[in-house]
């Protein structure tokens, strides 16, 4: 299994550790998850909708992965790719809960066009 491809489980990993912090508190109801979590402010507010965000981000994630390995394109530039988007995810996270919107948006971008350039590696081989 090549590096991409091990991105793929990581980044699909990373919405359950944005929605344990915006989950984690004593009084966690374990009955209504959703309505707590509707009701959250701060970082727990934020942790979820990074959450919602991964979510989004990663079907063309995988998809760029899967797409630029059937196309059999260059293996270096879609393993790079790949763990660039990965860790900007992972800033984009910690941006997203710490409150910090400008940065964010800024890695959002970086990691957007990771993305996008899977699919540039899979289209020129």
């Amino acid at each position: 299994m090549t590096l991409a491809f091990w991105m793929v489980l990581v980044c699909a990993m990373l919405p359950y550790l944005t929605v344990a912090v915006a989950k984690y508190r004593p009084d966690y109801d374990n009955a209504a998850p959703r309505a707590q979590l509707a009701a959250a402010e701060g970082h727990r507010l934020r942790a979820w909708w990074a959450h919602l965000n991964h979510f989004e981000a990663f079907p063309p994630f995988a998809a760029g992965v899967i797409i630029a390995q059937l196309a059999q394109a260059g293996q270096g530039w879609v393993d790079g790719l790949a763990v660039a988007f990965v860790a900007l995810r992972i800033v984009y996270s910690v941006l997203y809960v710490a409150d910090r919107p400008t940065a964010r948006s800024l890695v959002w971008i970086a990691g957007f066009l990771c993305m996008a350039g899977l699919f540039v590696v899979a289209a020129v081989g």
